[in-house]
């Protein structure tokens, strides 16, 4: 199974990625399941870094499809688009309801580039094999996806090489103990702020990495 993930940028989004006509559209472009990944009111508060000048706006997944016409699209509504085709490790499944329902969640996606220092097998090796177990056991994640990225799929595609989807609870947005699972421990928080920094900078994720806040949408289109 192909899996796509496109970046984008634009204004209304939140609502314009949600438009039962832009799905429709989408459904002739071959589309059948679809993610969305958007800033929103849901999330506002939440922490978020930016390393690209333009932030991100959000993400729209897709499965089994051609991306050049989904970002054909997709380009009707959003600024500009990028796509990337992407080898997906699902470490926690997270709950999924495919009605277009919000996930009552925090669904924070990261944005990985690898450092110039490691070739790319020690840099998955980091982060597939050292760092997964670390990065689930120091939060309170419930949805845990890698997104190792194959190749861009678009021309002039900012460098990506490794895209991350983690759920944590909703109260997670505004209290760091719900982010960290900590049960309001201060000195079981800093622990594993501590753990997590050190696997974290192993891998280079403590630089040159968006993480976006996101509301995680998902949606059955035929």
């Amino acid at each position: 199974m192909t899996k796509t993930i496109f970046v984008v940028w634009g204004d209304d989004l939140p609502t314009s990625l949600r438009d039962r006509g832009l799905h429709a559209r989408l459904a002739a472009a071959g589309v059948r399941r679809l993610q969305v990944n958007i800033q929103d009111e849901h999330i506002a508060g939440a922490m978020r870094i930016d390393h690209l000048d333009e932030p991100i706006a959000g993400f729209v997944t897709v499965w089994d499809v051609e991306a050049a016409p989904v970002a054909e699209v997709l380009r009707t509504v959003a600024t500009s688009v990028h796509a990337y085709a992407v080898d997906e490790r699902r470490r926690l499944d997270p709950p999924e309801s495919w009605d277009g329902s919000r996930a009552d969640a925090l669904a924070n996606v990261a944005v990985l580039r690898r450092p110039d220092e490691l070739d790319q097998a020690e840099w998955l090796r980091r982060w597939m094999i050292d760092h997964t177990a670390v990065g689930i056991r120091t939060q309170a994640t419930f949805g845990y996806i890698q997104n190792i990225v194959t190749a861009p799929l678009t021309d002039d595609a900012p460098r990506i090489d490794g895209i991350v989807e983690e759920l944590f609870p909703s109260a997670a947005v505004t209290d760091i103990h719900a982010f960290y699972g900590s049960g309001g421990d201060d000195a079981e928080l800093g622990r594993r702020i501590d753990v997590l920094m050190a696997s974290v900078g192993r891998i280079g994720a403590d630089r040159q990495i968006d993480l976006v806040p996101t509301s995680r949408y998902l949606y059955a289109l035929g």
